[in-house]
């Protein structure tokens, strides 16, 4: 990561991808479970709000070893979060599909 700044920005750039995905399935979609997607978009604003904490106060910040792991470890974190939200949204999309096959 070449500086915090930009990792801020991709928080922000990749937890809003998956917001506007949530938001397209709702909009886009004649039966979408709306409810599930507004609490999915509340769970990732939530995760990106904590990840953009964590990068604003560095654990260790007279080690520069440490102050790397955790940045390191925020940039994994953002990217299992954006993964674990999209699998969570096509489930959402293929529950909603099944029961509405169904009927």
């Amino acid at each position: 990561m070449a500086n915090v700044r930009h990792l801020k920005k991709d928080i922000d750039y990749l937890t809003s991808l998956v917001i506007e995905d949530c938001f397209q399935y709702i909009n886009y979609s004649e039966n979408a479970d709306q409810e599930a997607a507004y609490e999915l978009v509340k769970k990732v604003i939530a995760a990106g709000n904590d990840l953009r904490n964590r990068a604003n106060h560095p654990d260790g910040s007279e080690n520069p070893q440490l102050v790397k792991k955790h940045y390191r470890k925020i940039g994994e974190d953002l990217v299992n979060t954006c993964n674990e939200a999209y699998e969570e949204l096509s489930n959402i999309i293929k529950n909603k599909k099944e029961k509405s096959g169904n009927s």
